[in-house]
């Protein structure tokens, strides 16, 4: 199944981009690139969502991109996570 939130991409003062979910409360990455923040944040948000649907299976709702407001720097960007919830499903 596909899961898709918005993130946060932030360049720190090291040069490092902090990533950061709004919806997936302590759901953050950083990476030293933007290609490799992209993928930590997706590594990030499966590690998240797999656990919240093991405990709960409640997810939060998605807030709209237009709708996030943004630091000076930081830019926003859907970022879409595919999760198999149980063996053989989506093969």
């Amino acid at each position: 199944m596909k899961f898709v939130y918005p993130a946060v991409f932030k360049k720190d003062s090291s040069g490092i981009i902090q990533v950061t979910f709004p919806d997936l409360d302590g759901c953050h990455a950083q990476g030293a690139t933007m290609e490799d923040a992209v993928d930590q944040a997706k590594e990030a948000e499966i590690a998240w969502i797999s656990l919240e649907l093991e405990e709960s299976f409640d997810l939060p709702p998605r807030t709209r991109l237009e709708d996030i407001v943004l630091e000076d720097g930081a830019v926003v960007q859907n970022v879409a996570a595919t999760i198999r919830l149980s063996e053989g499903y989506d093969e």
